[in-house]
């Protein structure tokens, strides 16, 4: 019963929360898609800070390391490392871009096409949220979005920075910082892909 409670109490807390997150264009609209198909995406994942006291990547995962090694060993550090990197090389993207044509119905969206317009996800903040047995803290993702003209990417169509977005409802594994991201990039494509429905109807 008491875990039955701790579990409403986290569905309560995250809906709550989620309900704060924030979508704030800063510049353009989404005009510009609404005769298109297909639209390319590019990642960033540089100058990103994590938690609350804004450390750098490597403060962060200096932090994770020192936690690995005092709790297990060499070998539990390079399994965890070694997942870190594949998500933050492709996973973590691949889960935005799934978000994103999930409810982005009359366009997709796809790395490495050829089109007149690129999507820019540049990673501005991380919150990994943390994982205790039946409680769990989902990640927070706060990105910069910029629709640009793929042969003169000077040219800004629409510019949105997306504030907190929370990473609940994936199939991810939620007792691993990376899962948590993940599908705080998921989520965060979906509120997009959302977005822009709504503005092309």
């Amino acid at each position: 019963m008491m875990k039955k409670l701790l579990l409403l109490l986290f569905i309560s807390i995250a809906t709550t929360t989620f309900a704060q997150n924030k979508i704030n264009f800063e510049q353009g609209n989404f005009d510009f898609l609404k005769d298109q198909t297909e639209v390319n995406v590019q990642y960033k994942f540089e100058n990103v800070t994590f938690q609350v006291d804004n450390y750098t990547e490597a403060q962060y995962l200096e932090r994770r390391k020192s936690e690995t090694l005092t709790k297990k060993d060499e070998a539990a550090w390079q399994k965890w490392i070694g997942e870190w990197n594949q998500h933050r090389e492709s996973i973590f993207m691949n889960n935005f871009i799934d978000g994103l044509n999930a409810k982005s119905k009359k366009i997709r969206f796809g790395k490495d096409l050829k089109t007149k317009y690129t999507l820019l996800v540049e990673t501005k903040w991380v919150y990994p949220g943390w994982s205790g047995g039946m409680i769990m803290q989902p990640a927070k993702l706060s990105t910069l979005i910029t629709f640009v003209d793929a042969g003169n990417p000077s040219q800004v169509l629409a510019k949105i920075q997306m504030d907190k977005i929370e990473g609940v409802g994936s199939k991810v594994d939620y007792g691993m910082e990376y899962g948590r991201i993940s599908a705080a990039y998921e989520k965060t494509g979906k509120e997009l892909g959302k977005t822009i429905k709504n503005a092309l109807k």
